[in-house]
Parts: C-alpha cells; sequence; structure tokens
C-alpha cells in the first residue's frame, strides 16, 4: 500500500493491539463507498462511520499554510497528528459501545463530481496560454500528474499514443501538481510526448473539484460536460479511458 492516508490509518489500527482490524476495499466494489457516495479514494471508515472522505486530504487549500481539508497538507507532521489523533478518538468510542458519540465525531457523504469542464488559465511550458474557451469543440483529456508519482509515469506515456492515434481530435492536458517546476521540466524532456504540459495551481486544482489521488484523469466531450473521471491506477485504466474516449472521438468525426 502506498496511499499515505491508508499507512497512517493502518499504523493507528497496530496501536490497539488486536482489538480493531484494518481492511482495504476497492471504492468501485465497496458497500460502505456506494452507500456514502464515494467516488474515489482516500476514504476511511470505522464500520460504517465515516472519519475522513477523500477532500479532507485535499493536496490544496485556500491560502499559503492553509487547507480546505483537515489534513492538508497530508505530508506535515501536524496533520499526521490531527488524523491519528481523530481516527484514535472514534475508534475508541467505538470499542466502548458509544457509537452514538462515534457517530457525531463523523463526516457527511462525499459530493458529486464535477459536471463540466471548469473555466481556468494556465501558461503551458512553452509560454502559450490554454484556458477553457481555446478547448471548445474538442474532446479534452486532462491529467493531474506529479514528479514524484511512479504510476503517473504510464499513465503519460499511454496518453502520448492517445494523441499520437487521435490527433487534434483530442487535447491532452498534463497538469503537474505538487512538483518542483524544475523537476517537471526534466521528466516533460525525458519522456518527450505530444502533451499540453502546464503546471497547475491550486486554484485549477480545486476548480477541478479538489483533486486527492494521483494520478487522476479526467475526460470532457467535445460541448465541455464529463464524460468519465478515473481515479489512481487501477489496472483496467487504459482500457476503460480508451474506451470512453474512442466513444467520443468517432462521435466527433465530420464535424
Amino acid at each position: 500500500m502506498s496511499d499515505p492516508a491508508g499507512l497512517l490509518a493502518q499504523s493507528v489500527v497496530q496501536s490497539f493491539a488486536g482489538k480493531a482490524r484494518f481492511v482495504v476495499e476497492n471504492y468501485g466494489e465497496s458497500e460502505l463507498a456506494k452507500r456514502f457516495g464515494v467516488t474515489r479514494y482516500p476514504a476511511i471508515f470505522v464500520d460504517d462511520i465515516l472519519v475522513a472522505k477523500p477532500k479532507d486530504f485535499g493536496f490544496y487549500g485556500k491560502g499559503e499554510g492553509e487547507g480546505d481539508g483537515r489534513y492538508t497538507p497530508l505530508r506535515s507532521a501536524a496533520a499526521h497528528d490531527r488524523f491519528r489523533a481523530d481516527l484514535s478518538r472514534i475508534i475508541e468510542l467505538v470499542l466502548a459501545g458509544r457509537r452514538d458519540q462515534a457517530l457525531a465525531r463523523g463526516v457527511s457523504a462525499e459530493t458529486s463530481e464535477i459536471a463540466s469542464l471548469p473555466s481556468f488559465t494556465l501558461t503551458d511550458l512553452d509560454g502559450r496560454p490554454v484556458a477553457r474557451e481555446d478547448l471548445a469543440g474538442r474532446v479534452v483529456v486532462a491529467e493531474f500528474w506529479a514528479t514524484w508519482c511512479p504510476p503517473c509515469r504510464s499513465t503519460l506515456a499511454w496518453l502520448g499514443e492517445v494523441k499520437k492515434r487521435y490527433g487534434d481530435r483530442v487535447v491532452v492536458l498534463a497538469m503537474a501538481i505538487e512538483s518542483d517546476e524544475a523537476e517537471v521540466r526534466k521528466v516533460v524532456a525525458s519522456l518527450g510526448l505530444p502533451l499540453r504540459w502546464t503546471i497547475g495551481t491550486p486554484e485549477v486544482a480545486r476548480a477541478f473539484g479538489d483533486v486527492t489521488t494521483l494520478p487522476t484523469l479526467f475526460v470532457f466531450d467535445p460541448e465541455g460536460r464529463t464524460a468519465a473521471v478515473f481515479y489512481g491506477a487501477p489496472p483496467r485504466l487504459h482500457e476503460d479511458a480508451e474506451s470512453t474516449l474512442d466513444g467520443l472521438v468517432k462521435g466527433t468525426r465530420g464535424r
């Protein structure tokens, strides 16, 4: 397991010396995830109490050093301590039979995904502006990635093949977040792929629904409507995403 929130949760569970058990579920197959409307990860439950949802671990906040999520920035020691304390307290309450108090400390269900390509303005690594208005009438793929994310590399390589296959009918935006620009440029140069490379700002990440998982891949139809969103790097990611793209591109032929 490489998910930092999951690793933190696992360490908390281990501190209860066998009184609690750590279980990993795929959100696409989890009954709890379906009940709470969770469509991405990480989400942390104690029994059927939602302790933390993806937005709580969001990468970006409202300002310097702040966060929309309770545990952002997740890499900080303070966020680790807050999360461990909250999770430990809910486990303690459940073990003590005080379910009502545990529920009161839980959080509400996850909100829905964005319905359409949001408005944004960026400058790509070649100095050219990129905005929503420039992409009208074409299928748009927006990939959030980071230099420190190994699974992102294979998805970026696959997106390079997608771009070569579909040409101008598809725009692929590769938006690096939580990454040093110099490192981003090194990765871009080493990959040599025909993508629109940008540095994703905190404002853009929030506009796309508070990106909490890398890679995250959005697919939008030529009218800008959300066609699909893929979180992480599950085994069928490329196959399922390409099926969506193929249908959209075929539907735009002859325009």
